[in-house]
């Protein structure tokens, strides 16, 4: 049976959550890749501010296709969680507490996710077209240069994901 949690994800629920739990996630999340996280960490590190609020956020690592008509995003499958791996330390400590994608993660990066409770879902790969229907609204908050990689603000519904590595480390056997 799938927990229900709602986005933005706070520390509290962040903590409730075991490696290998089955989750419907509902709520707003951001859509981001390697270069946004770049955008984002270089702002960062000019002493800007990033282009949304990233504390109790939950990053999905995508870069959805464009909409067909009458649909709100196109195909949004998960991209390899390593290419965001010299980003996310940072994104964390400044509050992301959760992360969508898949893959393995480096140990810096579940460092980080334990000493400030954060937790890396995972989606499955080859189902964007499926992980889509979840989408309710999309909106192009940030970058949008980069097309594709632009970040989004996604309202999703049940949107199904399972937890791989949870905030005190532990991953799914």
């Amino acid at each position: 049976m799938a927990i229900r949690i709602n986005a933005p994800l706070t520390k509290e629920d962040a903590k409730k959550l075991k490696a290998g739990d089955s989750v419907l996630l509902s709520g707003i999340i951001y859509t981001a890749r390697d270069a946004a996280h770049k955008r984002m960490v270089d702002s960062l590190a000019n002493g800007e501010g990033l282009p949304f609020d990233i504390v109790n956020q939950v990053i999905y690592y995508a870069g959805p296709a464009p909409a067909k008509e009458g649909q709100v995003i196109g195909s949004c499958g998960p991209t390899t969680s390593g290419r965001m791996d010299a980003y996310a330390p940072l994104l964390i400590e400044k509050g992301l507490t959760g992360m969508i994608g898949k893959g393995e993660r480096l140990d810096i990066i579940v460092n980080a996710m334990k000493e400030h409770c954060a937790v890396y879902f995972g989606a499955i790969g080859g189902a964007g077209a499926l992980i889509s229907k979840c989408v309710r609204s999309a909106e192009v908050v940030a970058y949008d240069e980069l097309g594709t990689e632009a970040i989004r603000k996604l309202v999703v519904e049940d949107f199904p994901v399972v937890v791989v590595i949870d905030s005190k480390g532990n991953k799914i056997k």
